[in-house]
This record gives structure tokens, sequence and C-alpha cells, in this order.
């Protein structure tokens, strides 16, 4: 997709410019030869009014991102008197949040209904609906009525530039290996169930590190009071992709939550390009080709909410260096083959393609 005048994607909202899945994106868009412009409106509600007032050129097409359901519905009446495709990314649902994860709302009261029926009618009045697994896309088809063939799986993907293989560290004779968690401490990742790992845990020496701050951070800090081999620190792997290569272990998320079996969370894939094996309870969202890998695929799943499972896998890869040598190596080998920056580039540009506004 070289040559001929610049595609233009108006990225629409008052979005994060900087959260690592609209950084991925855009970095994706400019790579397939697409121009990004900017339009970040005073209101939500009233940003069509706004953009006309602005007199904004018409793009090839709209892309409202993760997390701004809000900016929809203005979008959607923007884009349709300009006459190009709408495409949302929303990566969470707002009525799965406030319904099953943070339980603001009873599922099938009338608030969880209608705030079910205000988000299906903005995903449904879009052209195209971006969603990071297939599970999830599922979800969406099932819960809010939008065909499947309007949904396109955009994995979340790493920043390649910033998470890249290094060898696992070199430890001395006895030394503990290093099993690492990093996160916002969510009941999605399940960071308590990781605590409680620590404490049942037998087999060679390990030390459980747990980086970042959170709402359950804590419950986790109260949970390990008396054991010596967990420590909590508040770096930011953001800040530091670095960090990761000091351990010899990744943890996932452990939630037992139905949404946490259908996402893949960042730090899965940052872990895989980081060439670290990674521990994470099982869910549909990984491809079929990963979880039928036996483990071999640098991925070893366990139940969720299952800190005896857990603690056995982790005491198993230390007791293996051998083991833990390949499965570092196959980390990054499953990231190549299914979520590098060039397979998330092909599925973006599957999606362009169906909107009509990837093709000259």
């Amino acid at each position: 997709m070289t040559g001929g005048p610049a595609r233009v994607v108006l990225w629409w909202g008052r979005f994060d410019p900087d959260y690592s899945r609209n950084r991925v994106l855009r970095r994706l868009f400019a790579e397939l030869g697409w121009q990004i412009v900017d339009f970040q409106p005073v209101w939500s509600s009233l940003a069509d009014i706004e953009a006309g007032l602005r007199r904004l050129a018409r793009p090839s097409l709209v892309w409202v991102p993760c997390f701004r359901q809000r900016d929809i519905a203005a979008a959607q009446r923007w884009s349709r008197r300009q006459g190009v495709p709408l495409v949302v990314d929303p990566l969470i649902s707002a009525y799965d949040k406030q319904v099953f994860e943070q339980r603001k709302f009873a599922d099938g009261s009338r608030r969880a209904e209608r705030l079910r029926a205000w988000e299906s009618g903005l995903l449904k009045g879009a052209d195209r609906v971006v969603i990071d697994t297939p599970a999830h896309g599922e979800f969406l088809a099932d819960t809010f009525d939008i065909p499947r063939e309007r949904i396109g799986v955009v994995h979340v993907g790493a920043e390649e530039g910033a998470f890249v293989a290094a060898p696992l560290p070199a430890r001395a004779p006895g030394e503990p290996r290093e099993a690492m968690f990093f996160g916002s401490f969510i009941g999605l990742q399940g960071p308590q169930v990781i605590v409680q790992a620590a404490r049942c845990y037998h087999g060679p020496p390990i030390r459980w590190v747990l980086l970042g701050e959170g709402p359950l951070r804590p419950e986790c800090e109260r949970l390990a009071r008396g054991l010596d081999n967990v420590v909590f620190a508040n770096t930011r792997i953001s800040a530091n992709p670095g960090r990761i290569h000091d351990a010899d272990i990744l943890l996932g998320a452990f939630g037992a939550s139905a949404k946490a079996g259908r996402v893949i969370p960042n730090k899965v894939f940052q872990s895989l390009a980081s060439g670290r094996p990674v521990v994470t309870r099982e869910g549909t969202a990984y491809p079929e080709a990963v979880r039928a890998g036996h483990g071999e695929s640098g991925l070893v799943f366990v139940p969720p909410e299952a800190p005896d499972a857990l603690a056995a896998a982790v005491a198993d890869l230390a007791a293996d260096p051998a083991r833990l040598a390949r499965l570092s190596e196959a980390a990054r080998a499953t990231f190549d083959s299914h979520f590098s920056p060039a397979a998330i580039r092909e599925q973006l540009r599957a999606v362009l393609d169906a909107t009509g506004a990837g093709r000259r």
C-alpha cells in the first residue's frame, strides 16, 4: 500500500495518545501509509458540531479509540454526514465492566439493561467494531446483537522496540529464581492468588516479586505478612521495560471472571516479547495453536483462582532449568508467530480493507 495520496484517519475523541493500545495502533497505521489527524473535542456529546465549526477536512476513515464509548454518538453523526466509514475500538465494554466486574449494577436490573441498550446502540452504529481477541468478539456479538461479520480482531500486542528478548539471568547455585508479576492490582489480574501461591509454595527457592500499584495491593500486602519470599515495589514496567529481564518467570492474570478468560492482558504480550515463560490462567482468548501447545509454547496455563496449581507450575519450572530455557525461546517464537507487530498489522489491514477505506 504505497504510492498515491495518503489516506487520512481522523482519530476522534478525548483519548490518551500515550496509552499503549493507541501507541501500537497509531504506529501500525503509519506503517500502512496512513496519515493520522487528531481531533480532541471540548465536549464529547457536541463534538460533531465542533467538528463542523472547525471545518475539519473529510478523512478516509473515522476511528474512535479505546475506552471512548461516550465519543461514539457524535462521531457517528459526523461520519454519516461526511459519508466516511466509522470504526470503534472499545477494548472493554462499559456494560461488562460496571455490571460483571465492578458489580455497580445487578445483572438483569433496569439500570444494567439501560446501560446495555445504550452501549449496544453505540456499537451497532459503527461500520466496524475492533476488539482484542476472538473470544471477546463473541461476547460483543452475543451481548449487543452485533453481526459477527462487522467485528474485527486486532490483538493488543507489545511495542517491540521496548520489549525485546534477552537470555535468562545467570543464577549462582542456590540463588532464588524470580517469579514476577507486574500490573495494576485489579480483580481481573487476581494478584492475591499469587501471594496465596507463595504461601503454599514447595520447591526450589523462588522470590515472588509484585510490581505496581492498585486497589488490591493493600490486601496482597496483608496476605503476605510473615512471608520473606514475597517482595513489593512501585516499579512501572512501562517506564522500565528492561526490568522484565531480571525475572525467570512472568506471572499473568489469575482472576476467575468470565472477562478474565476472554482477554489477553498487556503483560502477557510484553512478557512473551521479552522472551520470558508466562504462567497465567487458562482461557479461550488465546489462539488454538497456543492452547494446544501442552505448555511448550512459552505459556503455561493453570485454572483461575487456583493458588496450589500456580505454586506447582512455578515449582516445576524452577526445578527444570533446561525446560525453563527452552520455554524462554518458545515464548519469543510464540510472540513472533501470533502477536508480533507484523501479525497485528495484517489484522489491522484486514479491518481497514473490510471498510473499503483501506483500498485506494
